[in-house]
This record gives structure tokens, sequence and C-alpha cells, in this order.
């Protein structure tokens, strides 16, 4: 009934996508959108939160709801960045540091199965189309 929906197969995809980063994260007490932004941030500190939320094509009340759980759990400082007070440089503490190889070691042994069960070049033809789509759709 749905084979050429894109909306449904899609959001099944990130279901199913979704359960395998919660799994990978849970040793974390990460949810997979908590440990990508805190991967980010471990990439980049300093990065302000505006750029943060570009970056991960989400809202900025998103990012600031993430931002305050992983906060919370002692993995980001917030800090002023600018003589006006609104802008906020994001860094990562230094817990969050001792994590961030076994953090990124998680996500990659996810990214390497599935490139084992569909196949490298599918995995990464199938990535390029989907940015490609949500590109276009921007």
């Amino acid at each position: 009934m749905f084979d050429q929906c894109l909306y449904f197969n899609t959001s099944a995809l990130a279901r199913r996508l979704d359960k395998e980063w919660s799994d990978a994260f849970a040793p974390f007490g990460l949810t997979p959108p908590q440990a990508f932004m805190l991967r980010a941030l471990l990439d980049r500190p300093g990065l302000l939160q505006r750029e943060l939320s570009d970056a991960l094509s989400i809202s900025r009340s998103t990012a600031t709801r993430a931002l305050d759980h992983l906060e919370a759990k002692g993995h980001v400082e917030r800090r002023k960045a600018g003589s006006d007070g609104r802008e906020v440089a994001l860094f990562p503490t230094p817990q969050a540091m001792k994590i961030k190889a076994a953090l990124n070691e998680a996500s990659g042994a996810v990214t390497t199965r599935l490139k084992k069960v569909l196949g490298a070049q599918h995995f990464t033809d199938t990535v390029s189309q989907i940015k490609g789509v949500r590109s276009a759709l921007e």
C-alpha cells in the first residue's frame, strides 16, 4: 500500500536506525540526538548554539532542550560569547572529553555493521541520495 510513499518509508527507516544508534549510545546514558550533538561539540569546541542548530539541521528550541540534558549530565558547558550576551558558545566538559573516543567508536561500529549488511557502495550511495533529497526539499 505504501511502497511508493517517501514519508512512510523514510519514517520506517528512521525508526529502525534510531534503534541501532539508541542501543549504541545507551551505555553512555545518551539518546542518539544527544550523542550526535555531543560528538559535534567534541569536534568543534566553542561552537555557537545557532551554528550547532544549523549544522544538525534542527531548530534552536530543539537544540536548547538537548543541550539542557547534556548540561545536566555534566557533558556541556555554556558560556556567553560576544559583548551583547545573546550568543552562547558551547564547550565539552572534561567528563565529555573522556568519552569522546568511545562515543565515536560506538557510532562507528553501527556504521561498519550497516555497511556490511548493505554493502559499502550501496550504503554510501543511499546516504548521498538521502542528503540530495533533503537538500532539494529545504
